[in-house]
């Protein structure tokens, strides 16, 4: 008989398979371009729906008639300031915090008692220039602790920081950066399932209903010598909770909190500011995700026209 041959099991790009560190991933800031100042925001799953929209893509087989696609909600109550980062050769050189921060900071961070003015700092000094925000995520009544990251700006050194002294200490809202029908990324953890096993986790198939020392499990962990377990070897392990990015999620319709959209499972209400884009979202509901600009567009998915008309 010819030798068995079959393709690997498990994708090593994604390695080590273990849960990751936080919830919030760091984006490439640098990489990304965007026209309007602020190139990334925190959002929360709310959850799936289908929402029905009027095709205006050119040359579509569906062109100006009304289909339905399903959609993901994302509730993103707005954010502030927690400090701004100014950078000098790649290395944080000095950190300006905000005045006036929310009580709950207090009680995730030690946050110093004097601090540095924004006004003293001689912005020539330094090569770049980023901010930490937080999300006021009690106005989603999901929970009172803010989450924190950094986020990049657009524009040259002059114009954040003009961004940043114009926005200290106010509410920034996710409706002045960006729009309906734009390409976004999501950053975010995918659904934590816990220890599986090889099967579940590689995909490796079933054995024989005959074999010995068990089904759902490889044939062989590797040779004698080297007298060990190869990394690449199949094994039961951490599935789930894992970095992801979706690329090229476009949004459907986004809007004020005023327009409640009521009785999401496993969610509830929608109580601030909120998009819709098509197709699904990593993660479970309630789960806090990074919305960003797109790293890459594509001209498939950039082409796609959609008129927004009813949530079904």
């Amino acid at each position: 008989m010819p030798t068995r041959k079959s393709p690997r099991k498990g994708s090593l790009q994604f390695w080590p398979r273990k849960r990751a560190k936080k919830f919030l991933p760091r984006a490439n800031w640098e990489a990304i371009n965007s026209d309007k100042p602020l190139k990334g925001f925190i959002c929360y799953k709310a959850g799936m729906t289908s929402v029905a929209v009027k095709d205006l893509t050119p040359h579509s087989m569906t062109k100006d008639k009304k289909i339905v696609v399903p959609a993901t909600i994302l509730e993103c109550p707005p954010m502030k300031i927690l400090s701004a980062r100014f950078y000098k050769e790649g290395k944080v050189a000095t950190e300006v915090l905000s005045e006036g921060l929310d009580k709950e900071l207090k009680k995730i961070l030690k946050l110093p008692k004097k601090t540095k003015k924004i006004e003293d700092i001689k912005k020539e000094e330094y090569d770049d220039l980023k901010i930490i925000v937080y999300s006021i995520v009690k106005k989603t009544e999901l929970k009172k602790t803010p989450d924190i990251i950094e986020i990049g700006l657009n524009g040259t050194l002059e114009d954040k920081f003009k961004f940043i002294k114009e926005n200290l200490g106010k509410e920034i809202s996710i409706l002045n950066f960006f729009e309906k029908g734009q390409l976004v990324d999501l950053r975010g953890l995918t659904k934590g399932k816990g220890f599986q096993g090889p099967v579940k986790r590689f995909g490796i198939t079933l054995k024989s209903h005959k074999s010995e020392k068990g089904v759902r499990r490889p044939g062989s962990l590797g040779p004698w010598h080297p007298a060990r377990v190869t990394f690449r070897a199949p094994m039961a392990g951490q599935l789930g909770m894992f970095t992801r990015v979706v690329y090229n999620n476009k949004i459907l319709d986004l809007g004020k909190g005023e327009k409640k959209i009521k009785n999401i499972k496993n969610y509830g209400e929608i109580n601030s500011d909120y998009i819709i884009v098509k197709g699904s979202v990593q993660g479970p509901s309630k789960r806090q995700l990074l919305l960003t600009q797109a790293l890459r567009e594509t001209k498939k998915q950039k082409k796609k026209e959609y008129e927004f008309i009813e949530l079904r």
